[in-house]
Order: C-alpha cells, then structure tokens, then sequence
C-alpha cells in the first residue's frame, strides 16, 4: 500500500515536471519566434528588408493601353501585361470568393492570422496554410521564390510576417486586396485581374460573373494547375472552382442551394489572347501605332521619372480614331471571304503544275525563291552568325519542326515538318488583302486589316501597299464632266473603240484604253458607264475635260494634296 502511494506520488511529480517543461518550451520557442522576428525586422540577420519608401511605392510594370473611340480595348504595348484596376471596380462577389478562400479573417487580423497559423503548425499543415492575403501580396512583391530548402523557407516566412505587418501600416484592406488581385500573374500573358478578365472571358473585371470570379480565386492557389485553359487542368480548374462555391457558402456569402446550382455549370471561356501577334483586334494598326509611339516616346519626357516615356512599363493610355465594332466588322468579313476565296485558289492550282505561281518561267519562279530566301530571318541571322553562302542555303533544304499558318486549322495554326525552302513555297500561296476604312468629315481611321494574319505576314498592305488608283479614281473624272460641262447622269455616249492621239492633253504617244472584257458596241449612260467602270468612255470623257480640271476638283477636296505630300515625304 504504502509503495502504491509512493508511485502515485512519483508519477505526481513526473506529471507536474512534464508540464512545466512543456511551458519551458513553449514560451522558449515563443521567445525565439520573437527574437527571430525581431532580428530579422531590426537587425536584417536573414537579409534587408525594403524600407517604407519602397513599400508605399511597390514597382510595378504597368502596360500601355490602347483604347478605342467606342471606350474597348484594342490592345497592349507590354513587358508585362499588367493594367491596373481600382479597388471600387471590383465586383463584391470576387471580393467575396477572394476572401472566403484564400484568408477568412482578414478583415479582423493585422497582416498575421494568429489562429490559422497555429492551427497550421499544429497539424503541419494538413488543414490547411496560415499564408494571408497580406502575406501572399509581399510574397509577390519583396520576397523571392519559394526555396526548396526548409530553413531558407522559414526565414522567407518570418521576411512575409514582417513585410506583412508593414503593408498593413502602409495601406487600407481595400488598397491590399487591389494590389494583389492587380499583381497576380494568371498566365497566359494575363498579369493583374483585369488582363485575366480581358483575356479569359473578353469582359471587364466588374462584369464578371461569382463563377468567373470562383475561377480566377481557384487559380490563386496555382495557376498553371488550375488553369481552365489549359487542356491537362479544365478537370482540376472546375474542382477547384467548386470548392471555392463550398467555401464562400460557409462564409455566409452565398447560398446553398445557389451553391447546388453553380456547381453543376460548366466553365465556359471566351479567350482573347493579348500577344503583341494574337487574334485580330488592329494588329497590323497596332504594330503601326508602336512605330509611331516609339519615336514619341523617344522624344517626351515622363514628369513622373523625368525620363523618356516606356512605351512598355508606363502605364499609358493610347486613346485612338478606330472603333471597335467596325474593326470586328472588317476583320469579320475578311476572314469570311478570304477563306473561302483561299479554298477556290487552291482548288484551281490543284491542276496547275506552276502552282502557286502564274503565267511566269520556271527561271523567274527560282529568282522569286531566292529572293525570298535573303530577306528571310533565318539567312540575316545565320549570317550574323558568319555562316557562308553555302551553309545558309544548305539549311533551307532540311527538314525542321515549324508552326505555319492554316485558314482551315483550329486557331489558323498547324504543326508540321518542311524544309523552309518549301515553307517559302507554301506561303506564296496565300492570296493577301488590305483594307482601310476612313470617315471623310474627319480624316479618323475607323478600321484597319493590314493582311490575313500578322503572326505570319508581318507585311502591312495598308501602310506599305502600293497599287495604282486604277477605276477608283473614275468618281473624280465623271464629277468633273458633270459639274464643268453640265453633262448629266442620263448622257449617252457610245462605248466603241476611243484614241487620245500624241501631243494632246501632254501625251507622248497614242492611248487607246480598251474594256476589261475586251468588249465594245453599245450605247451607254453616264451612269451605267461608271457602274460597269467602262475604260472607253472613260477616256473621251478625259478627252473632253482635260486631265487639268480633274486634277483641280479632287484637289479641291482634298486628295490629290495628301497623296503628293505622302509621295514627297
């Protein structure tokens, strides 16, 4: 009895001896947590911290803007497809999602959540992580990437802690859910939620759906894992974003049976890429408006850093004359009737053995080739290289792995294996196209389609086409037989073989213009003439006029005056 009481006071004392060695250590450990923290924040014993100038002035690369008449956005200049958003353009439910996800408390905590870290390292983790949205914001801005090393990992930890705190000083709750969701990088060339928004779903952030903000808040955790673009994470992307709905339920901020319905809704995408080459949306005008601003930019002085503007990292808005809904108009329309002129080409050449060449020798097809071949980019970089004539052309004849243009391939683009001396082949096949759309009152460009696809046909047919002015300038010549010599719509005129002989009107030798279809004999109206754009009365109509009157009425408006200074400069 008496050694039952002794072992039940020795287990006593063991117990009391254990507890308190348990409190040693916790308030040792909770001692060295400090003293870490405060060697890291005073002392910078695990490297500088920035100081409270960069914080309140965090840098970012913002990408100039440009915006249509119409308010659109029809494209970026970028090194990183960042454009700001304000925090009042938020929707509530991405704000809802966001912090129903990612840091329930975190309207309540300062930068640290008390709770969510120690419920972290108490169950290592298994129940989720105690990384706030304040931490996550310094992560990705002062912070580098996450190392592999455990104990570099704790001191990049303790560095966030601080930062943390430090943001929350600086800014309002408002200020760093703003710079978070602008400074995320959601792939795909979409930096910021307004470029993600733009590119994932071709909307603005505020019209964002609670399932389109649920996807970009699941993207959050990883966004190449749970990227819904991305073919091998649609699956991950939808669970992901469901679970979002689950939690944003025990948040209050949506209800269950809203939840039961969303759940079931597929993610639909309307992705609108924003590479410099991407889509439609006025690349060929954009790549000609970049030219135009690099030598402004060259040239002003950005008051903000008094240095010459970036083109790339400014932030600027380029508001433009070209309106969105005629651009879509136009680049509709070319695609529509391209494709299939392309497709009735192809089908001629089929039985054409100089295809896609036509009515040439097979000398003057070998001279075109060669052409092509130095002015390519792979001879002007293999000669940069120092790479002789021989070796150059060697390599235009072996087979190599090439990406090339497809009107009938998903997305126009196909993969292949060619020689480049048949890929320069293959492009001489495609029939091109320009075409620009101009508001007379004004002079404003409202649409712009430089060629079929800009990723692969850099040449712009409308800044650096050029094509006689041909029938188009027939409206110029009927004008000035109407308002000179009073003729009238309803004047017949024959449509027969017609001579302006040498020496009349300063011509050096005889001009008999003959009819498209080679065709003559009939009586016509001034009008139906113009309609069919007849070549023969055309010509006694200059004959009639003189080629200086003409000359003086489209100068009077206008033309004739832009075209020589066009020439002259």
């Amino acid at each position: 009895m008496a050694a039952t009481k002794a072992q039940k006071a020795q287990k006593e004392q063991e117990t009391k001896k254990n507890i308190k060695l348990f409190w040693k250590l916790v308030f040792v450990g909770i001692g060295m947590v400090i003293l870490l923290f405060l060697l890291t924040a005073w002392g910078g014993i695990f490297g500088s911290l920035p100081d409270h100038t960069i914080l309140e002035n965090p840098q970012s690369e913002l990408a100039t803007e440009i915006v249509t008449a119409d308010g659109k956005t029809l494209g970026t200049f970028f090194t990183d497809n960042r454009k700001p958003i304000k925090y009042e353009d938020l929707p509530q439910n991405l704000i809802d999602a966001l912090v129903s996800t990612e840091d329930e408390r975190f309207w309540d905590h300062s930068g640290i959540d008390g709770y969510g870290t120690t419920r972290a390292a108490v169950f290592l983790g298994s129940k989720g992580g105690a990384s706030t949205i304040t931490q996550q914001l310094a992560k990705l801005y002062f912070t580098e990437q996450r190392s592999s090393n455990k104990i570099e990992r704790v001191i990049q930890k303790f560095r966030e802690w601080i930062i943390a705190t430090r943001l929350e000083k600086q800014y309002t709750k408002e200020e760093i859910i703003t710079q978070y969701l602008n400074q995320f990088d959601f792939l795909k060339q979409a930096i910021g939620i307004r470029s993600a928004a733009n590119i994932y779903f071709d909307k603005e952030p505020i019209d964002l759906s609670v399932e389109e903000s649920a996807v970009f808040v699941a993207m959050l955790k990883n966004p190449r894992q749970f990227n819904p673009y991305r073919e091998v994470s649609k699956e991950k992307s939808f669970q992901r974003r469901n679970q979002v709905f689950v939690q944003m339920v025990r948040n209050g901020k949506m209800l269950e049976s809203v939840k039961d319905s969303l759940r079931q809704q597929p993610i639909k995408l309307n992705f609108s890429p924003e590479g410099h080459n991407d889509g439609m949306g006025g690349t060929y005008f954009r790549e000609y408006l970049r030219d135009w601003l690099k030598d402004w930019a060259a040239s002003n002085t950005n008051p903000e850093t008094g240095e010459n503007y970036n083109l790339y990292n400014d932030g600027l808005k380029i508001n433009v004359t070209i309106d969105s809904r005629m651009q879509k108009y136009a680049e509709d329309a070319m695609v529509a009737h391209m494709a299939n002129l392309q497709k009735e080409f192809d089908s001629q050449n089929e039985k054409l053995k100089t295809a896609p060449f036509r009515d040439i020798t097979a000398k003057q097809v070998e001279s075109s080739i060669n052409r092509a071949i130095k002015v390519s980019e792979r001879w002007k970089l293999m000669k940069k290289e120092g790479k002789s004539e021989n070796e150059i052309l060697a390599s235009f004849d072996k087979e190599t792995e090439m990406t090339v243009f497809d009107w009938q391939a998903p997305g126009r683009e196909r993969d292949t294996v060619m020689t480049p001396r048949d890929s320069i082949y293959y492009y001489k096949k495609f029939l091109q196209v320009g075409m620009m759309s101009m508001e007379p009152q004004t002079g404003y460009v409202k649409a712009w389609v430089g060629g079929i696809n800009h990723k692969h046909f850099k040449f712009d047919h409308v800044k650096k086409g050029v094509r006689q002015a041909g029938s188009t300038f027939k409206p110029f010549l009927y004008a000035t037989a109407i308002d000179l010599l009073k003729y009238s719509p309803c004047k017949e005129l024959p449509d027969g073989e017609y001579t302006i002989p040498a020496g009349k009107h300063g011509n050096t030798k005889d001009w008999t213009p003959s009819n498209s279809d080679g065709k003559y004999g009939k009586i016509r109206t001034l009008k139906d003439a113009l309609a069919h754009s007849v070549n023969t009365i055309s010509a006694r109509l200059m004959d009639d006029v003189g080629p200086q009157p003409v000359i003086d009425l489209a100068g009077r408006l206008g033309l004739i005056l832009k075209i020589w200074r066009q020439c002259r400069h």
